[in-house]
């Protein structure tokens, strides 16, 4: 119930509160516990169970459905233990910290068929789902290229995901070794826990929070699954006057089968072009960007087009604070789908894909080498 999992739970709210009744909340900040427990309050009308062990959660034979939002490293666990204690989950991106955990949860999904859906909420994004279509209809011919980017930037008494740490924080109100989880024992430390996205011990940086969103919607928009190679580099280029370990400046590029590629790039340091996917079709290109904004061009060919491409017009669709409006729809596609209602948009064999080019960017990027997926024996080998 951190500030993600405190946001999902706002929009579950906003899309299906007649569906749902929240009446356990989990923590290891006894702040963030107390907030939670406050919102459902004020939201639900009811007042729900506190805990601090997830794992008491799980024995509650009344609890159908568990929202996982916790940082990277701590999703294999929780999601394996939750699935073999009989619950559906809704697990944020990315599926796990590694590609190994990520098989362990495809695993588990499968044996206790139950409903996964993976917090790739772009999936359920008006826009995205308007860019499908249009690739599907030809508007842009053939696809082979799409360029991805995330450009951030802040000033500099706010680094990169320098989140504010609460001031009473503290050993007592924090359960540092439920937060360690399956991670290197060490000493408390209030940067690690709040600021989490900054250490490899939990996180993949880049590759696992943003990139994993953009690989993902390329697959969905295009019909892709997994690359089968990526090379990644970059560095700690913007904020070099802390203990960060994950790069603030990343690049991949992917190669796929079918002569598809991606070339992604981030940067904390500009944020003039915002983020967002540029699908570059032989006859058009279609732009999302912020999740808000979709542009069409068609093709010029240098002022002499084919007729057919001539008659298409530009577009331009505005659709602002589209983002909440996705997680709500991705929220209530889980819940419809739990209910037996309709099929999840984003199901764990789908989360895996995802985060498999997550991690092979990351994988690349900390062995300075180019990496090879096999799709027959679901092996990485770095060349």
């Amino acid at each position: 119930t951190g500030s993600r999992g405190n946001h999902v739970m706002g929009m579950m709210y906003k899309a299906v509160p007649e569906l749902v009744t929240v009446t356990a909340v989990c923590d290891t900040y006894t702040g963030n516990l107390n907030r939670a427990k406050d919102a459902v309050q004020t939201q639900g009308g009811n007042t729900p169970k506190t805990y601090v062990d997830y794992r008491e959660v799980l024995r509650d034979p009344s609890i159908d459905v568990v929202f996982i939002c916790t940082p990277e490293h701590l999703h294999h666990e929780m999601a394996v233990a939750a699935l073999n204690a009989g619950k559906h989950i809704y697990l944020e991106k990315p599926l796990a910290h590694t590609i190994e955990e990520g098989w362990d949860i495809v695993n588990a999904a499968k044996k206790a068929g139950k409903v996964v859906q993976v917090g790739t909420q772009n999936r359920s994004n008006s826009l995205y789902i308007k860019a499908k279509e249009m690739v599907e209809q030809g508007m842009i011919g053939d696809i082979h290229y799409v360029r991805a980017f995330w450009y951030r930037n802040s000033l500099d008494d706010n680094p990169a995901w320098r989140y504010r740490i609460p001031p009473d924080a503290d050993p007592q109100n924090t359960d540092w070794k439920r937060f360690l989880g399956p991670a290197s024992n060490r000493p408390f430390d209030k940067q690690r826990y709040y600021q989490w996205r900054l250490y490899w011990d939990y996180s993949g940086g880049i590759s696992t929070d943003l990139l994993v969103h953009q690989t993902d919607i390329t697959n969905f928009v295009c019909g892709k699954t997994v690359p089968y190679s990526c090379m990644a580099s970059g560095g700690i280029y913007r904020w070099t006057e802390d203990d960060r370990e994950v790069p603030d400046c990343l690049s991949a590029i992917y190669e796929y089968p079918d002569r598809f590629h991606i070339n992604y790039s981030c940067y904390f340091g500009n944020d003039h072009f915002g983020y967002g996917e540029q699908f570059m079709g032989n006859e058009g290109t279609i732009e999302v960007n912020s999740r808000q904004f979709l542009s069409f061009w068609p093709e010029k060919f240098g002022g002499k087009p084919p007729e057919k491409v001539a008659a298409r017009q530009e577009i331009r669709i505005e659709a602002r604070g589209n983002d909440a409006n996705a997680v709500q729809a991705h929220v209530k596609n889980f819940i419809m789908a739990v209910l037996g209602k309709e099929k999840a948009i984003a199901p764990v064999e789908v989360g895996q894909q995802a985060a498999i080019s997550g991690h092979m960017a990351t994988l690349s990027f900390r062995r300075g080498k180019k990496i090879l997926w096999d799709d027959k024996t679901n092996k990485y080998r770095f060349v």
